[in-house]
């Protein structure tokens, strides 16, 4: 996994007013913490962080007011509801060579059973221990021939080196579901038209 480094600044500033002050400017407000130290209040430049969030659990490179540098997670990620901005950043602390806790979102590749049947993704990501600097950015898995009924647990994916399961292994992430709807509609339908004819 790549690392993204963003300059960032020390705040000193809180409250709404503060924060959108900050925004106004094309800035995110964001808080550092872990390794219990103090949480650290931070300004991020708002177009580089939104380009970074596009990758999933991306690995950050923080050099905060040009004179440490400090490597990050997120962990929390604000948004406007309705124009869809960034609003702030919880940041997770993280050191080289240490396993983080993260959710890995969970791709499918190939084509159900014929017969119209529905996959329902149970985990739409899948709970990892990782170490920070090697965090997946998602897991395939193959649903190729898969019929109504079947099910695909935590421990039937294929994880990389390194990468290990923080849920239990019999954890439903994928099952298929019987078309039963469309059935159902054709079934209302057919009684509609009995209903007519008499």
């Amino acid at each position: 996994m790549s690392e993204v480094k963003i300059a960032a600044e020390t705040r000193s500033e809180f409250g709404k007013g503060a924060a959108r002050r900050t925004r106004r400017d094309g800035k995110v407000p964001g808080v550092l913490y872990g390794h219990g130290s103090e949480p650290l209040h931070l300004t991020l430049p708002g177009h580089e962080l939104h380009l970074a969030l596009r990758t999933p659990n991306v690995l950050i490179s923080l050099d905060i007011d040009g004179k440490t540098n400090e490597l990050a997670i997120p962990k929390a990620v604000q948004r406007d509801p309705l124009k869809g901005s960034l609003e702030h950043v919880d940041l997770l602390l993280v050191k080289r060579g240490e396993k983080v806790m993260v959710e890995i979102p969970v791709h499918t590749e190939g084509e159900l059973a014929p017969g119209g049947n529905l996959l329902e993704h149970v985990l739409n990501a899948l709970p990892v221990e990782a170490e920070a600097t090697h965090i997946p950015e998602s897991v395939t898995v193959s649903i190729e021939g898969l019929e109504a009924g079947a099910s695909v647990h935590a421990k039937d994916i294929t994880l990389p080196s390194g990468v290990s399961l923080a849920v239990e292994g019999d954890a439903v992430v994928l099952q298929v579901l019987q078309a039963q709807a469309e059935e159902a509609a054709a079934g209302e339908a057919a009684a509609g038209d009995e209903v007519a004819e008499a």
